[in-house]
């Protein structure tokens, strides 16, 4: 997903050390701390079995690597859940003895949504830490700001979210050195999805109004031409509407996107900036009878109470329908019991995404026999695609790499087979806005 420049960037980071400490008597020990953060009233939680903290992983043995994730800032509502489950996914391959014969070392940091803070984060990681590799990061601006200084250090990096058309832009001209990857598909194809979901609606004429970055407008050029395609007009296509990233009042854009009474308004948003937005369409009395299609940057149950309520008690974006990555992998069932039994709740958009981005750096560097980013960029594509045997599970993966066996992971999101350009291509799950403020998933999608 996304790209974002925060307005947050005076908050102090948020640094989630997690140290693994080593194997006694040949077993791992079952004690387990979180170290956790409760901003926005979620919680974003670092854990690992067999693990107790420490103020610095610089003499950590095996394989360390890192998250750059956002618990604070305008995509938190969705980054903490996303944060929270990769020491899950450490916790799983510690349990079976670890990387290399060796426990994972987990390091957490808070991009805070912006990307000065990401590629600070980035920088701590991959200098400071010498981790391996680092799922991260969400908004795609960070991680176009974290990405260079990975693939300098040669750190893996693998984003469950950014989804901005640039980095295959970028990686077809060799800019990454293969240090990259993202276990969610590029906005082409969301916007591929959204567009014949518009078109199967009936809806003709449509306008948009997006977050002025790399993953507003990217997903804004690629609507716009599928939706063409599909027969549809975008009434504002010669001027279409972006809204600054770090505005707070948002009249004169809620106006140019739902004035004219288009049959929708694709809105391509975050959520702190998106619900003022579309709440301004509301206050102006532009929002009745146009039928509101929402992305991936604000799926969050969070959302519907940011923008608020009616007059009469509803939720302004009561039956709003919106696009998502799916996740349909084979090992998904198994994370949503996990999820279900840590957490007590279901699995939240992109988590799959997360876990399996921990999961194949872990299996990459099994694979390469090395703890080292060289090591797991070498082996990446090598676990994530055919051939070798289909594993779901991460200590299965991990077993038969031990044995000297060639695997094809099949993740959680998907089958995370990954191109040259470090793409999946990955399904679209139609989600929708109930009445009591609730989200629930009501179809799926195909972009064509």
């Amino acid at each position: 997903m996304k790209n974002f420049a925060s307005a947050s960037g005076l908050r102090p980071r948020l640094a989630i050390t997690l140290a693994i400490t080593t194997l006694i008597t040949g077993l791992l020990a079952t004690a387990c701390q979180d170290a956790t953060n409760t901003n926005q009233g979620n919680q974003g939680q670092t854990s690992s079995t067999g693990s107790t903290p420490a103020a610095s992983t610089a003499n950590a043995k095996g394989l360390k690597i890192g998250s750059l994730l956002p618990a604070t800032g305008d995509l938190a509502p969705i980054g903490q859940a996303m944060l929270a489950s990769v020491p899950l996914a450490v916790d799983q391959a510690n349990q079976c003895g670890g990387v290399n014969g060796e426990p994972v070392t987990l390091v957490a940091e808070d991009d805070q949504t912006d990307p000065t803070a990401g590629a600070e984060g980035m920088t701590k990681l991959a200098e400071a830490d010498k981790v391996a590799g680092v799922v991260g990061s969400f908004a795609s601006s960070v991680s176009s700001a974290a990405v260079d200084v990975a693939a300098r250090n040669k750190v893996m990096l693998i984003s469950p979210g950014s989804t901005s058309p640039v980095f295959t832009e970028r990686a077809k001209k060799g800019d990454f050195q293969g240090y990259w990857a993202r276990t969610a598909p590029p906005d082409t194809y969301q916007a591929r999805a959204l567009a014949k979901l518009a078109s199967d609606r009936g809806f003709k004429r449509v306008s948009t109004v997006v977050i002025n970055n790399d993953y507003g407008v990217g997903f804004e050029k690629e609507f716009v031409e599928a939706f063409k395609k599909q027969g549809g007009t975008v009434v504002n296509e010669a001027k279409p509407t972006r809204y600054d990233p770090k505005a707070t009042t948002f009249e004169t854009e809620a106006a140019a996107a739902f004035g004219g009474k288009p049959d929708a308004v694709v809105a391509v948003l975050y959520a702190e900036t998106g619900s003022l937005l579309l709440k301004s369409a509301y206050e102006q009395g532009l929002t009745e009878g146009v039928q509101v299609m929402l992305t991936d940057g604000v799926k969050s149950d969070e959302f519907p109470k940011q923008v608020g309520k009616t007059s009469d008690g509803k939720f302004i974006i009561t039956n709003a329908i919106g696009t998502v990555p799916g996740a349909d992998g084979k090992s998904l069932d198994a994370l949503a019991k996990l999820w279900q039994e840590k957490k007590g709740q279901s699995v939240s958009a992109y988590v799959p995404h997360s876990w399996d981005a921990a999961v194949l750096l872990m299996l990459a560097a099994e694979a390469a026999k090395a703890n080292t980013g060289e090591g797991v960029q070498s082996k990446l594509r090598d676990v994530a695609n055919a051939p070798g045997t289909e594993v779901s599970d991460v200590c299965e993966g991990l077993k038969l790499l031990r044995a000297g066996q060639d695997i094809n992971y099949q993740g959680a999101s998907g089958n995370v087979d990954i191109d040259e350009n470090g793409d999946v291509i990955g399904s679209y799950d139609v989600w929708s806005v109930k009445d009591d403020g609730t989200l629930a998933n009501i179809s799926k999608v195909k972009p064509e």
